[in-house]
């Protein structure tokens, strides 16, 4: 069996491979005179249909940023990092308040997963817990000294008018609900993420370390029944994301540069407060993007933490299609907020608009073979790099996501196949989620089916 230092140096040898690869056949690294364009666009095409071929190659490099911290946070950090090492006694820690924000429309899910949870971080020798529950409608959670189950009351409004989960994380907040102490921390998860040994002990020694207090660390997205795998291989770009750029952001910049996910956050109780969900309708969409961006121009730190959480796909493509939407509309009303610095959110903008963008980038690739336009070298590489490297993220994603010992090989390689099946697929579908975001309703907080039980019945 590979060690962990090998597993890292075997991805990034396939990395470099495939980018070598992709750069000589899409012609990025010219090897002879073939890989030259020969035409003059300017007198075969006429000056306006060239401006706009040039635009529409030019709109690639928006993605830059984020492909860049991409590649060095897969390259830099070990992408197979040995199972998380206590750092200390978990009787030592400070408190931890493990807190599940639900609407209620899945009791059943919740309860099974509480009690999953609660057993994980038992079987991890945690002791100084709890697990809350807040819910819009009740889901009857047994009684136990270790669970609460909060209910935010119908006629329950914020000072800003917050809507959906910031309004249920705002009233946990409250002086009369709160039971917290200031240097007490806080785990927010959504209703479906699973705790595993792994992420208990990193948030074990990231709480015991105490230097940053927000933290986030790799959930995954392929662990136990895979409900559907096109929605799950999809999501596999989602797993090297985390492993990229969130975790160099955080464990290079300690700043959320990109913001960050709403499930595995992990945050001090005092720093909670003072940022606040309370972030009005436009925060509402987006709650843990507008919540990142103001802790970020608040001075906060993050940090990233070791080990991984479990959750599962949309299970459906109008599921994935309708979270897609969702996140655009919100991180836009983020990104377009007079109350945060352009300083903090500049490269969250720059990423936002490569994906609104992304329908004429998309053109862009059907066009450059119809129309082909000479580019500097290094324009043409650093597109083929972009391409090239996105293409690995799904690679990865499986890699990362499914276990070769659990599936064997040729089932591996058929889930690294079926990943770069959906490329076209998932590119459609993020195409229509960009222009139905741009289009329709705003200010929309859609929730996406959960439990399998609930599927399986219908």
């Amino acid at each position: 069996m590979l060690n962990s230092i090998s597993k890292h140096l075997l991805h990034c040898a396939l990395l470099f491979t495939l980018l070598i690869v992709f750069e000589v056949f899409s012609g990025g690294i010219k090897v002879n005179e073939n890989s030259f364009v020969a035409i003059d666009p300017w007198e075969e095409y006429g000056t306006v249909p060239t401006l706009l071929l040039y635009t529409l190659r030019l709109l690639t490099f928006l993605t830059l940023p984020q492909v860049l911290f991409n590649f060095f946070g897969l390259v830099f950090y070990n992408a197979f990092p040995e199972k998380v090492v206590l750092k200390g006694s978990p009787l030592l820690a400070p408190f931890i308040c493990i807190r599940v924000v639900t609407r209620g429309d899945y009791p059943d899910l919740v309860k099974s997963n509480v009690l999953r949870n609660m057993n994980t971080c038992l079987d991890t020798g945690l002791e100084n817990f709890l697990v809350e529950v807040v819910s819009d409608k009740p889901v009857n959670l047994p009684k136990h000294r270790r669970t609460r189950e909060i209910v935010v009351p119908k006629d329950y409004k914020t000072k800003t008018g917050a809507l959906f989960k910031s309004r249920a994380l705002q009233y946990c907040l409250e002086d009369n609900v709160n039971v917290l102490n200031n240097n007490d921390w806080v785990v927010h998860l959504d209703e479906e993420t699973l705790l595993t040994e792994n992420s208990v002990r990193g948030i074990i020694n990231f709480v015991l370390d105490g230097k940053h207090p927000f933290g986030q660390g790799l959930i995954t997205y392929a662990n136990e029944n895979v409900v559907n795998w096109l929605t799950t291989l999809a999501d596999s770009f989602r797993v090297s994301d985390d492993m990229g750029k969130l975790r160099l952001q955080f464990k290079m910049f300690h700043k959320p540069y990109f913001s960050w996910k709403g499930s595995y956050v992990v945050t001090q109780v005092h720093a909670e407060k003072e940022v606040s969900f309370d972030n009005g309708i436009d925060g509402s969409v987006a709650e843990d993007c507008f919540f990142a961006m103001r802790a970020f121009a608040a001075g906060y730190t993050f940090n990233f933490i070791e080990g991984e959480m479990y959750e599962k796909s949309p299970f459906t493509l109008l599921d994935f299609l309708q979270q897609r939407k969702r996140w655009l509309q919100g991180i836009l009303l983020v990104v377009h907020s007079k109350t945060i610095p352009l300083r903090n959110k500049l490269l969250l903008g720059i990423s936002v608009y490569s994906w609104v963008t992304m329908p004429l980038s998309t053109s862009n690739m059907i066009f450059a073979g119809l129309y082909p336009i000479p580019c500097p070298n290094l324009v043409d590489f650093l597109c083929a790099f972009i391409a090239g490297f996105n293409i690995y993220m799904y690679v990865f994603g499986v890699i990362k996501s499914f276990s070769l010992y659990r599936f064997g090989v040729v089932k591996f390689l058929a889930c690294v196949l079926g990943a770069l099946c959906t490329i076209p697929i998932n590119v459609v579908i993020e195409n229509v989620a960009v222009i139905w975001g741009l289009v329709g309703k705003k200010h929309k907080f859609y929730v996406v089916q959960k439990d399998v039980r609930a599927l399986v019945t219908v």
